[in-house]
């Protein structure tokens, strides 16, 4: 009896810190959440401030004070900073061949939200992958597909590939391309066109609505329009432009062409 009390006075100290340091985890996860989601919102409430700054800075402070947390949970456990900090010195080639990726990512993270190729809610393609951007943080950034789908991004990916920004801009430029048969007028479909542009509010007069005739096809004449609008109205306006200019062709009597064969037969 005495000796399993003994054995149990000398596991005591180490069932006290076990349970000191599971309320320290514990607790200091939820604070740590609690005050990335404070500077999120305080930094993201400044109009000034681009708010995929807010959620960068907000996940560097989440990953910084879970590292402070750890810091504090192997102090109950008697293993100092000092020691802690050698112990990383030691194993910092084994860490970074390990997780050279992640690193990668990492510092890949910081040039993204230096330089800012893209923020949050502008559509971008990223190495042949288009999106809405939803978040960037440390790691990764998300996107949104037009039918809504997640994709992630690690940051080092994203920064090795090509970016395109369709958002980057305030404008953007439709191009239309309507084909007309040879024996429609090429200049009365041009009125039509025009006519359709100038009608929508959507499309910019500066640069003014541009039509000309750029290509004599196998079986049609191509009529391209080049019209400027926002950058946020560029999809609705070409597709209600389309079938305003298809219906406005059917009334006017101007037919659009389809490729058709011709079959020769030669008798012998």
């Amino acid at each position: 009896m005495e000796q399993m009390m003994e054995q149990a006075g000398a596991y005591w100290p180490l069932l006290v810190s076990g349970a000191k340091a599971l309320v320290v985890l514990i607790l200091g996860w939820i604070a740590t959440g609690w005050i990335s989601s404070v500077v999120r919102r305080r930094i993201n409430s400044t109009p000034q401030i681009d708010p995929t700054l807010g959620n960068f800075a907000a996940s560097t402070v989440r990953w910084v004070l879970l590292l402070v947390v750890l810091v504090a949970v192997l102090n109950i456990f008697g293993i100092e900073a000092t020691s802690l900090v050698a112990m990383l010195g030691a194993a910092t080639l084994a860490i970074g061949l390990a997780l050279q990726g992640t690193l990668s990512d990492l510092a890949a993270g910081f040039m993204l939200i230096l330089f800012r190729p893209y923020k949050i809610g502008q559509f971008v393609d990223i190495g042949g992958t288009s999106g809405t951007v939803k978040d960037l943080n440390l790691f990764v950034t998300e996107l949104a597909t037009p039918d809504n789908v997640q994709i992630i991004v690690p940051n080092g990916q994203a920064w090795g590939a090509i970016i395109t920004n369709f958002s980057h801009h305030p404008t953007r430029r439709a191009d239309l391309v309507f084909g007309i048969d040879y024996g429609d007028s090429a200049e009365e479909a041009k009125a039509i066109i025009l006519e359709q542009a100038n009608a929508d509010p959507r499309v910019l007069q500066d640069p003014a609505p541009w039509v000309r005739v750029t290509n004599l096809g196998d079986s049609s004449v191509d009529l391209t329009a080049r019209l400027w609008c926002k950058a946020e109205d560029y999809w609705e306006l070409k597709f209600a432009l389309m079938q305003g200019v298809k219906e406005a062709f059917d009334a006017k009597g101007i037919s659009i062409p389809y490729p058709h064969t011709v079959e020769v037969k030669k008798e012998g």
